[in-house]
């Protein structure tokens, strides 16, 4: 049976012909591009050599060319990701910064020198378990939505059959204990003893914690809030926007938070606003009104991560060793929803998104009831 030559390789070039024309010579060949159509690509030169030697160097500009927009079974996952790290500009920053960590992290070190088509499923899947074992598996979990997201952008080029992270083991957390939180007794003993604490004193934590009681905004959201954003006389503090750090920028004041439902204005308990106005009082000179709140002990943004652990030392130090920021949050919605506050009040107060499409759609928003100001007073 007669068969055809067969055809080239995308991305390959055939044999290199050279041909003697008026002017010199002229080196001819067959490329098959990444749209699988087979063209000819010619230079010509005053020599022999010459036209097969610029050639050769237009043939490599052509590969270089597709290869920047192209995806292929060759391709590294370290190739890949930096691919895929440039889709993901409509995320916030906070997002990309995970996943880049996760990437830099956990994903690089392990796979980035495989080509895409040695990147099996059984590989994978060891890849995950090691992860799963060594940094637990939240970690694991977040690391396998990263690399399935890069294998979907490959798959979508065509360089792999299937997703292979698809296939490979399911990560399952154990089911959490709901989180504890403070009686108002707790809440009251906490705020006193941390003012003994020297080192919370000296990192300015008593009044963080208590303005983070007494509003229930999570960390970074307190650590980004400025003087323009409090209203003492009405008693009021705008929640405008989050302090995250991303990489080779350090400390931001980002104007989002978590969700759009972040954006809200809080009615603040009488004593919280007592505590601000002697704040402001003793602000030193020179500070502005979109100076924070609550600065960094040596001044500037305050750091969220750093802030955990100083919160984590003295929290130690009081005898709470169990208690997290977190449990702040839980401390507050758990009293609100004691005194009867709707959800819907709770969750504008904690600035979560709305359960139902219908509370999105005809309730108004961003104001959180001032009830919720009037029943933490008991904190104070």
């Amino acid at each position: 049976m007669v068969t055809g030559r067969p055809s080239l390789a995308i991305g390959t070039m055939g044999v290199i012909r050279v041909y003697r024309v008026a002017n010199g010579y002229w080196a001819r060949v067959l490329v098959r591009d990444p749209d699988g159509r087979t063209r000819t690509m010619g230079r010509r030169a005053a020599s022999r050599a010459a036209a097969e030697r610029a050639l050769k160097e237009a043939f490599r500009d052509r590969v270089d060319f597709h290869a920047g927009t192209d995806i292929t079974a060759e391709t590294r996952v370290r190739e890949l990701a930096e691919k895929w790290f440039v889709s993901l500009e409509a995320q916030s920053p906070s997002t990309r910064q995970r996943y880049r960590d996760r990437v830099d992290k956990q994903i690089l070190p392990a796979l980035g020198e495989l080509r895409l088509r040695e990147l099996s499923i059984g590989t994978v899947d060891r890849f995950l378990k090691t992860v799963t074992k060594h940094h637990g598996a939240a970690m694991a979990k977040m690391t396998r939505s990263v690399l399935s997201g890069m294998c979907g952008l490959a798959a979508r080029h065509d360089a792999m059959d299937r997703n292979p992270v698809r296939d490979a083991h399911v990560i399952t957390q154990p089911r959490k204990a709901a989180p504890k939180s403070l009686s108002v007794k707790e809440v009251r003993q906490l705020r006193a003893l941390m003012t003994y604490d020297n080192k919370a004193v000296d990192r300015d934590l008593p009044e963080f914690v208590s303005f983070m009681l007494a509003s229930g905004l999570r960390i970074g959201e307190a650590s980004a809030v400025t003087w323009s954003a409090v209203d003492l006389d009405a008693g009021t503090v705008e929640v405008r926007g989050t302090v995250i750090r991303l990489t080779g920028q350090g400390l931001l004041l980002m104007p989002t938070t978590k969700s759009t439902a972040g954006l809200r204005t809080l009615a603040l308990p009488s004593w919280c606003v007592r505590m601000l106005r002697n704040r402001a009082e003793r602000r030193g000179p020179g500070t502005i009104d979109d100076d924070p709140v609550f600065p960094a002990p040596k001044g500037g943004l305050r750091d969220p991560s750093n802030t955990q652990a100083d919160l984590k030392d003295s929290l130690e130090w009081c005898g709470l060793p169990w208690v997290t920021s977190h449990v702040f949050r839980k401390t507050t919605a758990t009293l609100l929803d004691g005194a009867g506050l709707s959800a819907r009040s709770i969750a504008d107060q904690l600035g979560h998104a709305q359960p139902s499409i219908t509370q999105n759609v005809y309730m108004g928003r961003k104001i959180a009831s001032t009830e919720a100001a009037g029943v933490l007073e008991q904190f104070g």
